[in-house]
């Protein structure tokens, strides 16, 4: 019999128990053919939202999976019943969500979008499970880490730049607001990704948005809780990693994983590529900071299209880069209502933006106030991350935290802005002081981009930007936002005092941050350079984007084209492209033993993969053609923002308003300006 055949016959006898677990794997997983015949098969239609995560138990029995619908569901792989379906009590998207070991998989903890961690018994009742829930974290919770034969502790990271260290013997609730006492680590930055090494497990691998990856050595840390918290972030800091070319970017950490020996970490960006990488090397110990001209460039990418939220046209394995799409016209039954209205917006922008710039600068500065958006906040930028979400305003400090719902990345308004009350969701034409038709100067929409951290912050003010400002600036008619400040233009000097807090409070993060960098180039911190690069893929439009290894020869990733690439290990060679996901296929998870792969992304539902497939099932040809489109597709992606569809609707509102004023201008026009003389 042919080797094929042996390895269809061996894999159909291991389903049955029929040989050793292992004996498919040590035998077969190194080699091409094994991954060349991977085949889908069997969904696991168990979720009504999408599946961020996944992940198998210790046995490889069951899958635990968390998704959008906030619930929590444990699987049998084989017979592909559901065992349990918890309701987590989560108010926001699942993000990760793992079992406690040596815990007869009775005990879970998960993270979501709202910063929550539940800790969850399963033979408990839901009641006393939403009891045990940890509110330490403020904004968006993106990893649960376990401890290997570890029962009692777990690590989590989160967009506040913390990684903390919870130990269920000492609590298993805690809701103190602004909790500090399970800080493990102050990153200062958005800690995206944690990782701990599976052989020496008091190594702990943390990607942050600033484009770095930091391994420290967790018997140099502790917390406020054990007593000995050092308060710094480069305590316990052994490795920093930074790709030289993202040195002077910020580029989030989408995952993180060490390989089976320890011996090396594969990292993936968003909006790049994935990179592995040796914790022991230090071939990198200089990275240049960009010269001034370069900031200013980072800074400030151009906005070429806005794109609303739930317009997927970029994804999927059907997608086309928008080169093609215009190259056929854009006359293709298949686009989309949302596509269409994205396109409708982004030219209104443009038009806008065009008129505003042809006319000539007024040179004196008019009477009355004039009035600027203030503050469109916490925006995940395509250069440093893309994640859907919301604004959750810290009543504190009036820092806005972005909170992501796993797909893509939302232009969000604070109360002030762009937005219009609850009781008067239509809006109003009236016109509040100082924003009169006449003599009015042009209030502007200016988009202020900046690389530091991981969001970004619009430019708000009251006033008009300084002269010679080189912010990007959409100027519409002061027609278009009488609906949007009509109940909100009163709420300015609140809006203001949050804003400068945050500004302070940024302020200080910044000089903290600055001064630990300069303190731990002193210290014996090693920098490795990259030692293989893994590209073709596309990682943009979402936030979870998982890459990981599958045996000693294999690495993986998700793709916003719907795909899943596997990559020989030691060449960067492509191997094996599978079609996964209608839109974007985001976690991948190999089974403990046996030749099963796991995946899950925006569709609702989980898919199994095996080598079943009879000959070699690698399209080449077709490998390539999607390499070259989400090549294409990532570039066109940095230059993107994803709006809500609610931007969409005040704008058609205010288009509405424009013509109503028109039409009511030209007929009291004499009678308008008699007014404004007498007065």
């Amino acid at each position: 019999m042919s080797c094929s055949g042996n390895l269809i016959w061996d894999v159909r006898k291991r389903t049955i128990g029929c040989t050793d677990p292992y004996a498919v794997r040590t035998n077969y997983l190194g080699r091409r053919e094994f991954v060349q015949r991977l085949k889908l098969e069997a969904v696991l239609s168990v979720h009504d939202g999408c599946v961020n995560t996944i992940s198998w138990n210790d046995t490889g029995e069951y899958i635990l999976s968390g998704s959008d619908d906030t619930n929590l569901v444990i699987t049998n792989a084989y017979n592909r019943k559901v065992k349990t379906t918890i309701r987590s009590g989560h108010r926001a998207n699942i993000f990760s969500a793992k079992f406690m070991p040596h815990t007869n998989d009775q005990q879970i903890v998960s993270c979501s979008g709202d910063g929550i961690i539940f800790y969850t018994h399963t033979e408990k009742s839901q009641e006393i499970n939403r009891q045990c829930q940890f509110t330490c974290h403020y904004g968006t919770a993106y990893e649960i880490m376990t401890v290997p034969n570890d029962p009692y502790t777990f690590l989590s990271c989160g967009e506040d730049g913390t990684v903390r260290w919870f130990d269920m013997r000492m609590k298993t609730s805690c809701t103190k607001e602004d909790c500090k006492d399970d800080i493990l680590i102050n990153c200062r930055r958005a800690a995206t990704s944690i990782s701990i090494c599976p052989l020496v497990p008091y190594y702990l691998a943390v990607g942050c948005s600033d484009s770095s990856v930091r391994i420290y050595d967790r018997r140099m840390l502790g917390t406020r809780a054990t007593g000995n918290y050092m308060g710094r972030g480069t305590i316990g800091m052994c490795v920093r990693f930074v790709p030289a070319h993202l040195s002077t970017k910020s580029c989030r950490v989408t995952s993180l994983c060490y390989s089976e020996d320890g011996q090396e970490v594969l990292v993936s960006y968003s909006s790049d590529y994935i990179y592995l990488f040796d914790p022991k090397a230090d071939q990198a110990r200089e990275l240049k900071g960009p010269s001034d001209e370069r900031r200013e460039e980072l800074r400030q990418p151009p906005v070429k299209r806005l794109r609303l939220r739930g317009d997927w046209s970029d994804t999927g394995p059907r997608a086309r880069p928008e080169s093609e799409r215009e190259r056929d016209g854009e006359q293709s039954p298949n686009v989309s209502l949302m596509q269409r209205m994205s396109d409708m917006l982004s030219r209104w922008f443009e038009e806008a933006s065009e008129a505003q710039s042809s006319r000539p600068r007024p040179q004196t500065r008019p009477r009355g106030k004039t009035f600027y958006i203030p503050h469109v906040s916490s925006v995940f930028l395509p250069g440093g991350a893309e994640a859907a979400g919301h604004v959750i305003s810290d009543q504190n400090t009036g820092v806005s935290e972005a909170s992501p719902d796993t797909t893509e990345t939302v232009l969000s308004t604070s109360a002030p802005s762009l937005g219009t009350s609850p009781g008067n969701s239509s809006g109003s034409g009236s016109t509040p002081p100082g924003l009169g038709r006449t003599g009015t100067a042009e209030p502007v929409l200016s988009l202020h981009y900046s690389t530091e951290g991981t969001t970004t912050t619009l430019t708000s003010a009251c006033k008009s930007p300084p002269q010679g400002s080189k912010e990007h600036c959409y100027k519409m008619p002061t027609a278009v936002l009488k609906l949007i400040f009509h109940k909100h233009y009163s709420a300015c000097s609140t809006f203001h005092r949050r804003s400068a807090a945050a500004r302070i409070q940024e302020l200080f993060r910044r000089r903290k941050e600055r001064r630990e960098m300069e303190e731990s180039e002193t210290q014996n911190i090693r920098r490795p350079s990259v030692k293989m690069m893994y590209k073709g893929h596309r990682n943009s439009r979402t936030m979870i984007k998982e890459s990981c290894f599958w045996g000693n020869n294999f690495v993986m990733s998700g793709s916003d084209c719907g795909h899943i690439f596997i990559w020989d290990r030691h060449t960067g060679e492509h191997l094996m492209l599978l079609e996964a996901d209608n839109h974007v296929g985001n976690c991948l998870q190999p089974h403990p033993y046996d030749p099963i792969l796991a995946s899950s992304g925006i569709d609702y539902d989980i898919k199994l993969w095996s080598p079943l497939e009879q000959s070699l099932s690698f399209n080449r040809v077709l490998a390539e053609e999607v390499i070259a489109r989400n090549e294409l597709m990532l570039e066109e992606t940095r230059n993107t923002i994803t709006v809500p569809a609610s931007f969409m609707l005040r704008m058609l509102a205010s288009l509405n308003h424009i013509r109503t004023d028109r039409v009511e201008g030209d007929r009291s026009e004499g009678s308008g300006q008699e007014n404004e003389d007498e007065q």
